[in-house]
């Protein structure tokens, strides 16, 4: 039964790596799909020996415990990679010299990731924005601070790197202002 439940597990984990998460990142859970694979192999091939070890030994407590333990332990790394995730990166940022409205536009970059970027206008000279909270459960929100720290006669601007936006996007700043 168990070399059934590895293989299982083989093909779910390869599975949500290639056809859910996909690209480059999608191969490590490729990789992670085929450790299992390798150990449900290895596995198999020393059951007789682990079997009749185990039935002239028995099981410990420490058997009993790892076989609770270390099931727990690998589902919770993999949940806490989940939570933990930031689902953006920060390209560049600084400061120009540009003189007008506070804007954003959303490109497209490699492999169909978005690029937004924002630029402040002059209303902003002599601050400078850094990303608060990026939130992507039901639409894509960004929330920006504005601090102080910049040249006072340049606009801050910054280009946040996003695997995807789910419409309707909205930026908005700390204080509430939302940016058009």
């Amino acid at each position: 039964m168990t070399p059934v439940i590895i293989l299982i597990l083989f093909i779910a984990i390869s599975a949500y790596g290639f056809f859910m998460v996909g690209g480059f990142e999608g191969f490590g859970y490729a990789i992670i799909g085929f450790g299992f694979l390798i150990v449900g192999v290895t596995g198999t091939l020393l059951l007789p020996w682990l079997s009749r070890r185990s039935k002239a030994k028995g099981y410990g407590k420490i058997d009993k415990l790892m076989l609770i333990i270390l099931p727990v332990l690998f589902f919770t790394t993999i949940g806490s990679t989940f939570y933990f995730d930031q689902n953006y990166w920060i390209i560049d940022e600084g400061e120009n010299s540009y003189i007008g409205e506070t804007y954003y536009e959303v490109t497209t970059i490699s492999e169909g990731r978005k690029q937004v970027t924002l630029v402040l206008g002059e209303e902003f000279s002599g601050k400078e924005v850094e990303v608060d909270n990026v939130n992507q459960w039901d639409s894509t929100d960004i929330t920006i601070n504005i601090v102080d720290g910049g040249e006072k006669d340049k606009t801050p601007y910054i280009w946040i790197g996003l695997d995807e936006i789910k419409d309707p996007l909205t930026i908005q700043t700390t204080d509430g202002v939302v940016i058009e």
